[in-house]
């Protein structure tokens, strides 16, 4: 792991196993996959941001587990689903969800899918601006 991730995670160190296993599964579910790891969250690009993890606080701190990560993924649309712990409309047609993961079990086909959608999302993006 490299040192940037385990820094950033320093107030949370356990969460580095989710963070660990969602990454896992983004680099072998998803080509073309660039990570970057900034001061607030760590972005998946294929080149664009297609989703991103964060400690960002979702819910009331009473909600939200003791140990969590926080993914983030943009669609067209808003997606609906309690697991979704919060969506907004950045622009038009463009929506953030965010999801609070707090297990290994929450890294699932369910989540992969709307991640996968998100990158195909971002990917179509820069084909229609340049094609």
């Amino acid at each position: 792991m490299k040192e940037e991730i385990l820094f950033f995670f320093d107030k949370m160190p356990d969460a580095v196993p989710l963070y660990e296993a969602l990454e896992k599964r983004i680099l072998s579910e998803i080509e073309n996959v660039s990570i970057r790891v900034q001061k607030t969250q760590i972005t998946f690009t294929n080149p664009k941001v297609f989703a991103c993890v964060s400690n960002l606080r979702v819910r009331r701190k009473s909600e939200m587990p003791e140990v969590y990560i926080v993914v983030t993924f943009g669609l067209g649309y808003h997606k609906e689903s309690p697991r979704i712990a919060a969506a907004t409309e950045a622009h038009p047609n463009r929506w953030t969800h965010h999801v609070a993961v707090s297990s290994l079990e929450e890294i699932d086909e369910e989540l992969m899918d709307w991640i996968k959608e998100a990158a195909e999302f971002s990917a179509s993006k820069g084909r229609r601006k340049n094609g």
